[in-house]
């Protein structure tokens, strides 16, 4: 195994009833060095309160996952090239539809990343375009939407 990533995703019931289908979808991602992150379903699937509009949706950390991604490897290329990058913003956008089986998935993120460059070497719009194409090329979530997710459950009885 070349890398590895770890996340623990816990949810608690609470006092709801949970039978009812009424019990909270809020819930916390934990992540390496200690950081915890309030996460939700989408307020677009579960309506508050039984969701929380303010945490993140596993929709928009994937449409976040990829567009941070894409930066990483733009920076990085761009700093090869002896550009100087500023400022990177990205208003990324995913969207969902029903794929071949009828079923929802995020069809389409469209990347809005607008750049700030200074310093003597100035990209061409060629240029820019090339380490965007190669910033696609080369990320990891890019590639691996769409692939095979292998579950391996556990579970106890309290």
């Amino acid at each position: 195994m070349a890398h590895a990533y770890h996340a623990t995703v816990l949810w608690r019931r609470g006092d709801a009833a949970f039978t009812d289908n009424r019990y909270s979808r809020g819930h916390v991602w934990r992540f390496d060095g200690g950081l915890e992150v309030p996460a939700s379903s989408a307020p677009a699937s579960v309506p508050p309160p039984l969701s929380d509009p303010r945490a993140v949706d596993p929709e928009e950390a994937l449409v976040a996952a990829i567009s941070s991604c894409h930066m990483l490897f733009f920076l990085a290329f761009a700093a090869r090239a002896g550009f100087v990058v500023d400022r990177y913003e990205d208003n990324a956008l995913g969207e969902m539809t029903k794929n071949e089986r009828d079923k929802l998935f995020v069809s389409k993120v469209t990347l809005r990343p607008a750049i700030t460059f200074s310093g003597e070497k100035r990209p061409s719009a060629e240029d820019v375009e090339r380490l965007h194409h190669r910033a696609h090329e080369e990320c990891f979530i890019a590639n691996t939407v769409r692939s095979e997710i292998v579950v391996e459950p556990t579970f106890s009885f309290t």
